[in-house]
């Protein structure tokens, strides 16, 4: 796997993560939607540790720096 993500979509996600856990926690979000809202932060943070995200290779993104010394 190459990575396909760069810093700045890595921390967003991260923090979409952050405020999905904290919303269920204060039981903001209840019953099915906390669910998949933990679903969600968790396959967030992990394509975020990793660097690298299914989804972007299916489409051809990628958000890394290019770089310049070739």
């Amino acid at each position: 796997m190459k990575a396909n993500m760069g810093k700045r979509d890595k921390f967003i996600r991260i923090g979409i993560a952050l405020i999905l856990a904290v919303l269920v926690a204060t039981e903001t979000i209840t019953g099915t939607l906390a669910f998949v809202a933990l679903g969600i932060g968790i396959v967030f943070l992990l394509t975020s540790f990793i660097s690298f995200c299914p989804l972007y290779s299916l489409l051809g993104m990628n958000t890394t720096p290019k770089s310049t010394d070739e």
